[in-house]
């Protein structure tokens, strides 16, 4: 009988309820995915950004700073990305809030720099082995402030952490079909240098790396010309990026637009493209390679 109550205390106390789920916000549906990856049914998530949103430009609202301050723990990408809202998260930290940028779990040594004191690119997503580690920082933090739930936490993010290189294997062997000369990525802004850097691409970004000053008229003209120089076939639009630098180039240069790509955030809940579920980062993840493979061809 003494067993049996253990047991069913046991049970009692691992059980997520609505109560007692641990209060996550986040700010890019990036992270709300990941951080649905590694808590599961214990935590309860509420997110800032929505699909199509760009964090580089995003200011918080009132009720998104109530949100901020609701929950139990908050994660952000880090790395100037949400680079308007950094006073918001140094405020709350001095308040004792628990704010964790996902990509303090990353060993700097791997982050590509933007040059002089510009810090380092924020675009970390596009390396499946980088994005392993800011779930590892997730995990780390759950477990710390969660522990009774320790296990599951553990169990959720081994699991992940393993698609996650399933995922890089997958990409690697269709980025590899494509012959080296073709692997130039043309895109709205410099999201892209991390998968780039993991698949062997050449990737060019109009507008460089953050989407605040829309792209210059020599940008354009420099990258017409490279297009007709180096014959490209194709060049992408983004999803969270205004179209119009790209459609002038496609038909200054005679690329085609391949198709829309996901860079800072995900497709919306359950949307199906290409039999792809971009709703989620695996799935948006196979989309866009598959994209631009098929295109660049």
């Amino acid at each position: 009988m003494k067993y049996l109550l253990i047991v069913i205390s046991f049970f009692l106390l691992s059980l997520p309820t609505i109560y007692g789920k641990v209060k996550v916000c986040t700010t890019t549906s990036l992270i709300q995915n990941l951080a649905q990856e590694i808590g599961g049914g214990f935590i309860e998530v509420e997110n800032l950004m929505g699909p199509g949103v760009d964090p580089h430009l995003y200011k918080a609202t009132a009720s998104d700073i109530k949100k901020l301050r609701s929950a139990d723990i908050i994660f952000y990408n880090g790395l100037h990305l949400e680079g308007r809202m950094v006073d918001v998260f140094e405020s709350l930290a001095e308040q004792g809030k628990a704010v964790f940028a996902v990509t303090d779990g990353i060993d700097r040594s791997s982050l590509l720099t933007l040059g002089g004191n510009a810090g380092y690119d924020p675009h970390v997503w596009f390396d499946p082995d980088l994005w392993s580690q800011c779930a590892q920082k997730i995990f780390i933090e759950l477990k710390k402030f969660d522990s009774q739930n320790a296990m599951h936490y553990q169990k959720q993010t081994d699991s992940y952490k393993a698609s996650l290189k399933n995922l890089y294997r997958w990409a690697k062997e269709l980025a590899d079909t494509l012959p080296a000369p073709s692997k130039i990525l043309i895109t709205s802004h410099d999201a892209y240098n991390y998968f780039g850097s993991a698949f062997g691409f050449q990737v060019i970004g109009v507008q460089g790396i953050s989407t605040v000053s829309e792209a210059g008229l020599a940008d354009i003209i420099s990258t017409i010309d490279y297009i007709k120089k180096h014959k490209i076939k194709a060049i992408f639009i983004e999803s969270s990026v205004s179209p119009a630098a790209i459609e002038r180039i496609a038909q200054d240069s005679g690329a085609k637009i391949g198709g829309k790509l996901f860079s800072d955030s995900l497709g919306k809940k359950g949307e199906i493209l290409d039999e792809y579920d971009v709703g989620n980062y695996l799935g948006m993840f196979k989309y866009n390679m598959t994209t631009i493979v098929k295109n660049l061809k």
